[in-house]
């Protein structure tokens, strides 16, 4: 009976032991973990913006992200975000990210076409592809890297950011019946649309966001494109034009971007690159889905409550357009091979995911949807 005793003595004081043990060690690995969750080196990044402060949707897409950014990586990335002109003007921001006054930008490829001219396709292509094939060619059909190679010349990483989707055809002042009615009309259309209308006669003229009413309302400029009817309510334009058109042949999914100066992306460990990509990712999601849902509350404003009437291009204006498109994208491609190496891509990218669209997108809603 001792000798039961004492081994039982033994084995208590053993198990015991075992136990403050384990108590101590879990105690030591949760002050580990406690002081793990702590980010070893925070980065205070700046970020500008070719929008108003908070402008909506394009604006708040920026704020956005610098919280998803904040979230991702526990507060190991903070991003402070200035609008247009709160830090620099909103057109130089490709300059201060790129020559690392800024961490970051916000804003449309096609602002910088003229020190990229390739910068442009990544942006919008007049009778291109919509929003959801720009997003399947970006990141699955090759576009991510040329446009990678673009921005790395200006030290720069482009970041999908968002994309507006079929924007409108724009405000006029009389009926378009015909692409003769586009002679002599001065309208305010960046980008490549506006080489389009200059070819059909008409004159392209740059307008600030801020300056656009005006400009309409005093007869500087006969029409306008913005971006969708609840941009366009807000801006007033239903007030001072009698037409709305459709389709925006001109920007059919005008493609948002971040652009990151690439030495600071670069020195970022690789847990922080994957945390920001994660967050664009979701931008792209996410501004889609509210240009879509506000787009329909204020399309529903604009013809039942401002009596906007709704006008369509003709097949026959549009078919001319195209082909001006066409003539103004050879010359585009013609003396940049980048430029003419990312238009294959994108072209032949098209032309295959247009088939397929053919027969799913286009059958659905010409036959289906009611």
């Amino acid at each position: 009976m001792k000798t039961n005793n004492s081994l039982t003595k033994i084995v208590l004081v053993i198990l015991i032991t075992l136990f403050f043990s384990c108590g101590n060690n879990e105690a030591k690995t949760s002050g580990t973990n406690t002081e793990a969750n702590k980010p070893s080196k925070v980065y205070n990044w700046k970020m500008t913006t070719t929008w108003p402060p908070n402008f909506p949707v394009l604006g708040e897409a920026a704020n956005k992200y610098s919280e998803y950014v904040k979230e991702l990586t526990n507060g190991q990335i903070k991003i402070k975000v200035y609008g247009g002109g709160e830090l620099v003007p909103p057109l130089e921001a490709f300059e201060a990210v790129s020559n690392g006054t800024i961490e970051m930008g916000s804003g449309a490829s096609y602002y910088w076409a003229g020190k990229i001219p390739a910068a442009q396709l990544f942006c919008a292509i007049p009778f291109g592809m919509n929003s959801q094939q720009v997003t399947s060619w970006i990141e699955t059909g090759g576009g991510y890297e040329l446009w990678k190679k673009a921005y790395a010349k200006f030290n720069l990483v482009p970041y999908l950011a968002g994309n507006t989707g079929v924007q409108m055809g724009g405000w006029f002042n009389k009926e378009i019946n015909s692409i003769d009615d586009f002679k002599g009309l001065k309208m305010r259309l960046p980008g490549i649309g506006g080489k389009v209308i200059e070819k059909a006669g008409g004159a392209a003229v740059l307008v600030a966001g801020s300056e656009i009413y005006t400009s309409l309302e005093r007869g500087v400029i006969d029409a306008t494109e913005w971006i969708g009817p609840y941009h366009d309510y807000k801006m007033g334009f239903h007030k001072i034009a009698k037409y709305y058109y459709t389709p925006g042949w001109h920007e059919p999914g005008s493609q948002m971007e971040f652009f990151i100066n690439k030495q600071k992306h670069d020195a970022l460990p690789k847990h922080l690159q994957a945390a920001l990509k994660a967050a664009s990712a979701r931008i792209q999601v996410w501004m889609l889905a509210e240009f879509d849902k506000q787009n329909a509350i204020y399309l529903d404003k604009l013809v039942n409550e401002e009596g906007v009437e709704i006008k369509e291009f003709s097949k026959e204006t549009l078919d001319i357009l195209r082909g001006y498109t066409k003539e103004v994208m050879q010359e585009i491609i013609g003396d940049d091979p980048l430029s003419k190496e990312v238009y294959e891509s994108y072209s032949n990218f098209q032309n295959k995911i247009s088939k397929w669209s053919e027969i799913t997108e286009k059958a659905y809603y010409n036959k289906i949807q009611e």
